[in-house]
C-alpha cells in the first residue's frame, strides 16, 4: 500500500483540491483527480523530503509571532511605497551568508522571506552558503543582512538543528 500511495495525506490533499477547484464531484473530474492525486504523491516521493525535528516549540511561537508582526509591516511599508508620494527608492540585490545548513530550516527561511512584502529570495548557493535577496526598498543593506541573520536564521538554527 505504501508504493501506491507514499504519501497518503498529500495525495488526498490534491484530490480534494481538484474536486474543490473544478466544483464537481462528475465521475470524469473525480477519475481525473485521483491520477492527478497518485501521481502527485508518487511526485513528492521523488523529492524524498527528509523528516523534519522541530526542537523548541517555545522559540517556533515567537518566531510565528514575529513573522506574522513583520509581514503586516511590510505590507503597511510596500503600500506606502506603491500610493504615497513618489520619493526615490532604490531596490536591489543582496549577498547574505548563512550559517544554516538545515534543508527544513532554509526551506523556513525561504517561506518567511519571500512572505514578507517587498522581498524575495532569489536564490541560494548551498555550496558557499550564500542566499541572494532582493529587496524592494534596500536603504541599507547592513540592517537587511542584521534582520536576517539575527531575526530569523538564529532562532531557526534553534528550532531545526
Amino acid at each position: 500500500m505504501r508504493r501506491l500511495l507514499p504519501y497518503p495525506f498529500v495525495s488526498a490533499a490534491l484530490f480534494l483540491l481538484w474536486l474543490l477547484l473544478n466544483e464537481s464531484v462528475a465521475p470524469g473530474t473525480a477519475l481525473v483527480g485521483a491520477v492527478l492525486a497518485l501521481v502527485g504523491g508518487w511526485s513528492f516521493a521523488l523529492l524524498e523530503p527528509g523528516t523534519a525535528r522541530v526542537r523548541r516549540l517555545g522559540t517556533a511561537l515567537r518566531l510565528l509571532g514575529l513573522v506574522l508582526a513583520d509581514v503586516v509591516r511590510s505590507n503597511i511599508d510596500v503600500a506606502r511605497i506603491i500610493l504615497g508620494p513618489h520619493r526615490v527608492h532604490r531596490s536591489g540585490f543582496i549577498e547574505i551568508p548563512l550559517t544554516l545548513r538545515n534543508p527544513q530550516g532554509l526551506a523556513a527561511l525561504a517561506c518567511i522571506l519571500t512572505a514578507t512584502p517587498g522581498s524575495a529570495w532569489v536564490e541560494y548557493d548551498s555550496g558557499e552558503g550564500m542566499l541572494l535577496l532582493h529587496v524592494l526598498d534596500l536603504a541599507d543593506e547592513a540592517a537587511w543582512v542584521r534582520t536576517v541573520k539575527d531575526r530569523y536564521e538564529t532562532p531557526l538554527m534553534e528550532i531545526f538543528p
